[in-house]
């Protein structure tokens, strides 16, 4: 028996967009909420949402009972840290911060087994093995992991030819960061930063891998995906909440005005 099929990473394989969200709530419940919704894929946030492994693969349980399939993002993209995640079954994960097609060639060695990578064989005690259930995993599992990494700078730009070199499955980018390190920060829809992430995006769709990008931009969300990007994240669960929170608070406030018509 053979490691659980990824039919995420077969979808962008196959140039199929795939929807998805940010989950940031760092709470199972809020995460079974996103996964009910009908997205692709959701993205569960170790980066900038209080989320450690144990908190994340409460919430990749959840998803991988949904229709949608679980993605995770690391803090950062420490061999060890990889490690620990694939053993606890993600095996779609989002690495921030690649620079170089040397970082993005170690981070392909980190998610596969010797002779190929260095991923730790300790299979037996993993969860991603089905705690041993799955015979023929270590043979099978390189195959179905799907290594995804973010240029958000413009270092990474740079050096966005080196990276699509490599064997990664795709390459996100994020426009807030990058916008940031052009000198606009918190300005991600300045003609400068959206020219930048569009030349990358076609640059990307062209070398054969998959392009992505979360944008809350409607306009923007079109323009990428007619540009060939198969994995958009068009909201965030956060955002969404507090949006949706903000507006019903007001809505009762307004009642307590006089009515004036």
């Amino acid at each position: 028996m053979p490691a659980p099929h990824n039919a995420f990473k077969a979808a962008l394989a196959d140039g199929q967009p795939q929807i998805g969200c940010w989950v940031g709530m760092a709470n199972a419940y809020a995460t079974e909420i996103a996964a009910t919704a009908g997205f692709d894929w959701l993205l569960v946030d170790g980066e900038h949402a209080p989320n450690d492994l144990n908190s994340i693969l409460e919430q990749i349980r959840v998803i991988e009972g949904s229709g949608s399939h679980p993605v995770a993002r690391l803090p950062i993209g420490e061999t060890w840290m990889i490690k620990q995640y694939l053993d606890a079954g993600v095996q779609s994960l989002l690495v921030p911060m690649v620079e170089s097609g040397d970082q993005a060639t170690e981070l392909v060695r980190a998610v596969r087994y010797p002779p190929h990578g260095v991923r730790g064989v300790g299979s037996a005690l993993a969860r991603a093995s089905r705690f041993a259930a799955i015979p023929d995993y270590l043979t099978t599992a390189d195959q179905q992991i799907c290594l995804l990494v973010q240029v958000e700078n413009r270092a990474g730009q740079a050096a966005l030819d080196d990276i699509l070199a490599t064997e990664v499955d795709g390459v996100f980018i994020g426009p807030s960061d990058l916008a940031a390190d052009m000198g606009h920060i918190g300005q991600a829809g300045h003609p400068d930063v959206v020219e930048a992430v569009l030349d990358s995006i076609r640059r990307i769709v062209a070398a054969g891998k998959a392009a992505g990008i979360l944008t809350l931009d409607p306009a923007m969300q079109r323009k990428c995906l007619d540009l060939g990007a198969t994995f958009v994240a068009t909201d965030i669960d956060v955002t969404l909440f507090a949006r949706s929170m903000r507006a019903s608070a007001k809505a009762g406030q307004d009642l307590l005005q006089p009515d004036n018509s």
